[in-house]
């Protein structure tokens, strides 16, 4: 793939940064689970694409068909839990190995359930640069706003709206199928990077019957109002991220002033997108600091008795 003009590495720093369910193998030992039947959703008219960045990560644009990828732990070895992973790219695109595969099969070894969510996107062009007029304005609000500290939420972005009713959509089939998986579906969380922790935001203070029973939010932004008994959250970002630098303080300062459960993890170097490559820096350690945290609260124990899925 070509070098990228300085407009379009906003993206890419950005994502650094009951239906008929059909089931098929995949090269990566996933399973596709469609979150729709055929045509439920509209289309964007235009081919889903992927594209291999120089680094290595694959980005997938232009979603309409939004589907979960499974990866299960080794026989005997599942606890019970599951957790939905929510790739970032700014709603335009998907950064999905790794800020999605990558996790899940981090999980899986663990012994967690794990799902890739790829949820829709809004429409770009396909060419090296992926960038809709409309996410250019968004970031430049971002870029403004982490100089300025104002406004302290950032406003929803284009296409939150349809990747929240997809979220909803994955962690409703999770818990309808929960007991042919092996899953507790009490035990379901939802772990959100970047753009896909907005949306795991958007789920832990949004309705009940779609709230994860936890969530991890890294390296996203502030989501109110948080109510009480909004989803237990794990909060991760760095210091010197340049498009959110203060947001995971301003999320669980609300967590904690709205008397929910919630763990701060601020790392000083990092960046925006510290996902699990080593960069010699504290923040490679988030994941066990997050598995830590589950098993804190009891999520990470196996021989709990799985309930049915109601």
């Amino acid at each position: 793939m070509k070098h990228l003009g300085s407009a379009a590495c906003l993206v890419m720093a950005a994502a650094m940064l009951t239906a008929t369910i059909a089931r098929a193998q995949t090269t990566t030992g996933g399973e596709i689970i469609p979150l729709y039947p055929k045509g439920a959703v509209a289309s964007l008219g235009v081919p889903e694409t992927r594209d291999t960045l120089e680094t290595g990560e694959t980005m997938i644009f232009n979603v309409s068909d939004p589907t979960l990828e499974m990866f299960r732990p080794d026989a005997g070895q599942a606890n019970g839990t599951a957790v939905i992973v929510a790739p970032g790219g700014g709603f335009v695109g998907l950064g999905y190995e790794a800020g999605g595969t990558a996790i899940a099969r981090q999980f899986a070894q663990r012994g967690v359930t794990a799902f890739v969510l790829k949820y829709r996107t809004i429409k770009s062009p396909n060419d090296a640069m992926h960038m809709p007029e409309i996410h250019m304005k968004e970031m430049e609000g971002i870029m403004a706003r982490a100089k300025s500290g104002v406004p302290e939420e950032v406003p929803p972005f284009a296409g939150e709206k349809h990747a929240v009713e997809d979220g909803a959509r994955a962690l409703a089939i999770v818990r309808q199928r929960a007991a042919g998986w092996g899953i507790n579906p009490q035990r379901i969380g939802f772990i959100g990077f970047s753009s896909g922790a907005f949306l795991a935001a958007d789920l832990a203070i949004g309705d009940k019957a779609s709230r994860p029973d936890f969530v991890g939010l890294i390296y996203g932004g502030l989501r109110t109002p948080v109510p009480t008994d909004a989803s237990p959250a794990f909060i991760a970002g760095a210091a010197d991220d340049e498009f959110m630098p203060n947001d995971a303080v301003q999320l669980y300062t609300a967590w904690r002033k709205a008397g929910a459960a919630a763990e701060l993890h601020i790392y000083e170097r990092g960046g925006h997108g510290f996902d699990l490559k080593p960069k010699g820096t504290t923040s490679d350690h988030w994941f066990d600091e997050l598995i830590w945290w589950m098993q804190s609260r009891g999520l990470m124990a196996r021989g709990m008795r799985l309930q049915k899925a109601g």
